[in-house]
């Protein structure tokens, strides 16, 4: 399964709409960086956040998600409390092929300052906007920049094409856009 290259993530972008929109080359003077890089596409992320909190003694339950659980905050810079967590998307609308798997790593200059960025990798045929967890590691706040770089996506190339997708399933995010909570599909009752 092999690593695919910057030219190859430029053709599937730009002929095949994989990323939208699509920054053909790094951009980084002043800011976090984003764009193609050579082996990987560094993602942005949106000025849409939800910052967890405590406030009403909320307990996370990812079968009973409640919304008291979390502020939202439309922002430039997004705080994170200590040791606390939030939820973003991705300013890029995806839209992977069905013979390639995507990885997502957090970029090193938010790893350096103990902000961790989590993504389950995206699978064949899967669209939308991407979800980000970001976990504030550290006994300080920290600071997130919106539409800068906050991770970056690996395409890995199948060897075949799989036999059931992501979008054959219905995956239960397929076509997110915004940042999506968690969810789980219903027990359908017997006919």
């Amino acid at each position: 399964m092999p690593i695919m290259p910057d030219h190859w993530i430029r053709e599937q972008a730009t002929k095949h709409g994989m990323i939208e929109p699509f920054v053909e080359a790094q951009r980084g003077q002043g800011i976090i960086s984003y764009g193609v890089s050579s082996y990987g596409y560094d993602a942005r992320v949106a000025p849409e956040f939800r910052i967890f909190t405590n406030v009403d003694n909320a307990l996370i339950d990812p079968k009973n998600f409640q919304a008291d659980s979390f502020v939202e905050r439309n922002t430039d810079v997004c705080i994170i409390p200590p040791n606390s967590f939030a939820l973003a998307r991705t300013v890029e609308y995806f839209r992977i092929p069905r013979d390639v798997l995507v990885v997502c790593l957090g970029k090193s200059t938010y790893a350096r300052c103990g902000l961790i960025v989590n993504v389950t990798p995206l699978e064949p045929e899967w669209e939308g906007h991407v979800t980000l967890e970001i976990s504030n590691t550290t006994p300080l706040p920290a600071k997130v920049y919106a539409n800068e770089g906050l991770c970056q996506f690996l395409f890995f190339k199948g060897e075949s094409v799989c036999e059931v997708s992501y979008k054959d399933r219905g995956g239960k995010y397929q076509g997110q856009r915004g940042v999506t909570l968690p969810r789980i599909l219903k027990v359908e009752e017997p006919a």
